[in-house]
């Protein structure tokens, strides 16, 4: 059943920049309706505002708020590759989990419980996330595996996040994929990170993760070229049916296109192919993605949060499932 403007009337829908304008109405997430704890919802849209695991500049708990306003112009159809994803999906926005904003530990398991529990109400759901700091794809994978079991994973960052602590902290954003790759939660062998670059204190700050038989490409590798040809490599590595992840630090991309971060890095990956990465990603099983570490007080015009949010509607669009419109309508 479509409505007399071709979208599914099937699914909740954005709210239209012509029956409300865009600087007004709800708050949410692409403008859409807030679920119901016994909605059936088949993609959740979470924020998590946590930033006590920064190392460098706090902020990022104000990104999902943000990124959430800046989604307002945000249209349901994709004009590059026709994908209707609000055609395809009943998509929500399931809030912010209520986080303790004093203890970092206490957080990472009220992550994992809400996802948890998420996670059991909506069977079949994929997540698409909000951050907060990088520490919050540690207890979502841990969530997402119980479900799934151990996942591939696509990670766009500036830096590894292999560090084994930091200030004696096992837990933090700098080491949250060593972590996920100890507890088996990632396959190594299907693992790439892409856009690695800046200085370091040593060679082991990217070696290790290659070492375990992650592909790591650094960004000074993918400098004047399309990302499409790597993404067709990581698909077949990949496959159609193993789950997957995508976790993508805005600060993976040049601080030229996206200044709001904690931990900016420069000679980063343009906003074109961030994107051709996230559509890469179409064609995998990919389970749930998230884009983390914006942090809009470094960056006052909202270009951050604004990149952000097309981000997201791209791993929206890259969801399995995802309808393409032909033709008018």
């Amino acid at each position: 059943m479509t409505s007399p403007d071709g979208h599914s009337a099937a699914f909740n829908q954005p709210l239209g920049g012509n029956t409300m304008p865009r600087f007004a109405g709800p708050a949410s997430m692409f403008r859409l309706p807030t679920a119901q704890p016994a909605g059936a919802v088949s993609v959740g849209i979470i924020g998590v505002p946590l930033d006590t695991g920064t190392s460098n500049r706090a902020g990022a708990r104000f990104g999902p708020r943000q990124i959430r306003a800046e989604s307002a112009l945000i249209r349901p159809y994709n004009m590059a590759t026709r994908a209707a994803p609000f055609d395809s999906f009943q998509v929500a926005d399931l809030g912010d989990v209520p986080l303790n904003t004093y203890n970092l530990a206490a957080s990472i398991g009220i992550i994992e419980r809400y996802y948890d529990d998420a996670l059991a109400r909506h069977p079949g759901l994929r997540t698409l996330s909000m951050g907060g700091d990088h520490t919050i794809a540690l207890p979502i994978l841990r969530a997402l595996h119980r479900r799934h079991g151990r996942m591939a994973l696509v990670h766009v960052d500036a830096h590894a996040d292999v560090n084994d602590e930091m200030f004696g902290e096992k837990i933090a954003h700098g080491t949250i994929f060593r972590r996920a790759l100890e507890e088996g939660l990632v396959d190594p062998q299907r693992m790439f990170q892409i856009g690695l670059r800046g200085s370091g204190y040593s060679a082991e700050d990217f070696d290790w993760a290659a070492k375990q038989g992650v592909t790591v490409v650094q960004a000074h590798e993918c400098w004047y070229r399309s990302l499409a040809p790597l993404m067709e490599q990581a698909r077949a590595r990949i496959g159609a049916s193993v789950p997957a992840y995508l976790s993508f630090d805005i600060d993976g991309l040049d601080p030229s296109v996206a200044p709001g971060t904690g931990t900016p890095e420069i000679g980063g990956l343009t906003a074109s192919q961030g994107m051709e990465i996230i559509r890469g990603m179409f064609g995998t099983n990919l389970v749930g993605a998230d884009v983390v570490e914006v942090a809009p007080p470094y960056d006052v015009s909202g270009n951050t949060s604004l990149l952000a949010a097309n981000l997201l509607f791209e791993m929206l669009c890259s969801f399995p499932g995802c309808g393409r419109r032909e033709g008018p309508g």
